[in-house]
């Protein structure tokens, strides 16, 4: 259907891009400095449970 006056293709598709560029970015941006700080943790968990895995396994054998 066509609206006089209405944004036809091209500029819904430049609309949605730039729709989506700002707030993919800030999002980004969000995610990146979340794992930045809360992944920090993570390393010292995984050597924990590695630590623990290789006791039990002792353990069992």
């Amino acid at each position: 259907m066509f609206v006089p006056g209405g944004m036809g293709p091209p500029e819904l598709l430049v609309f949605f891009v730039i729709l989506a560029v700002f707030f993919a970015v800030p999002i980004a941006i969000i995610v990146s400095i979340y794992e930045l700080f809360a992944g920090s943790g993570d390393d010292e968990r995984v050597r924990e449970l590695e630590r623990r895995v290789e006791e039990l396994e002792d353990e069992r054998s």
